[in-house]
This record gives C-alpha cells, structure tokens and sequence, in this order.
C-alpha cells in the first residue's frame, strides 16, 4: 500500500473510532449495529420469502442474497490465505470499546455480508429494499470501524468484495431457470 494511502487509511480510522466513548446513546448504537446488524439483516431478508408481491422475483433475489452472502465470505476466506492484517487495536491505531476478533482485519466480513445483500437487491430493481439495506450496510461497516475492530480500508474492500459477490450471482444464477424455479417454488 501506498504510504500516503496508508496514512489516510489511519487518519480516517482514527477520526471515526475517536468519535467513541463521547455519546453512551452513539455508542449504544454503533456496539449493537457491530454485533447485532448482520444476523437483523439476514432476518429482515428471510422475513420476506412469503411476500406476495412479485412473488417469484422476490424470492429469486431472496435466494441471490443468500448466495451473494455466501460467495462473499467464502472469496473473503481465500483472501484471508494470503493477507494477514493486524487489527487496528493490535496495531495501537484504534482503542477497542467491544471485544476483540481472533481473526485478521481485512477484508471485513460484516461490511462483505451487508453490502452483498444491498447490492443484489438493488441490482435486481428492488429499490426501496435495497436503499434500505444499503443504508443499514453503511451504517454496520461505519460501526465496525467506530468500535475500533476495523480500519476503513478493511470495511471498503469488504463492500468491494460484497459487490463483487453480488454482480457473480447476478451473473451465474439466472432468475427463471429450472434451478430457480425449483428453489423459488418451495413452501
């Protein structure tokens, strides 16, 4: 990485974990988003596999949204092989106001998951779903970084590696076919 690109990694990291420990409600907000925002997410996505609207596009974006989740997490872990970051707290570059990961830094999970689900969603013409999911992405990778777990960096390759995710699936699982007509067509 670039030295004045690293140094702006650090910079914005340290503006965003330094807002914490100065507002309990902000705080409150950004522990649960960090540690609750996925699992809500994936609920929010599940809860609507028996919406009647455009019921068969619906759940083919439903189903996108799980393999997107899912290829996202699984290109992460190939990542992992062969980039071994220290976490930002381990590197006295954040203080940590949650507890510590036992894994390396980037890219992060959380933002790659989130940003996964949004992208399909709104790839799929879904808009309002997708700005909403978004918007909570943002908000759950913005989260990671305030509790001192993440630099910025890492939240931006795991968007990156979400949407990439994401544009695969949109490309490979194709809406309509016997696959999912099958999948689509359960309960």
């Amino acid at each position: 990485m670039n030295i004045s690109i690293r140094h702006l990694d650090i910079v914005l990291t340290q503006a965003l974990n330094g807002m914490a420990m100065s507002s309990a409600s902000v705080d409150d907000l950004m522990i649960w988003s960090s540690a609750f925002g996925v699992p809500v997410l994936v609920a929010a996505v599940a809860g609507q596999w028996w919406r009647r609207a455009d019921r068969l596009h619906h759940r083919h974006v439903l189903v996108s949204s799980g393999l997107a989740f899912c290829a996202g997490l699984a290109f992460n872990q190939l990542i992992l092989l062969f980039v071994h970051r220290l976490r930002p707290y381990d590197a006295n570059v954040t203080h940590l106001i949650i507890e510590r990961s036992a894994d390396f830094s980037f890219p992060s999970d959380h933002a790659t998951a989130t940003f996964a689900i949004a992208a399909v969603f709104l790839l799929h013409g879904v808009r309002k779903a997708g700005t909403a999911f978004l918007l909570a992405a943002i908000l759950i990778a913005a989260s990671r970084v305030y509790v001192g777990i993440h630099y910025v960096s890492d939240v931006l390759g795991g968007a990156l590696t979400g949407v990439m995710a994401a544009v695969a699936v949109k490309l490979v699982y194709r809406e309509n076919s016997r696959l999912d007509r099958f999948v689509t067509g359960i309960f």
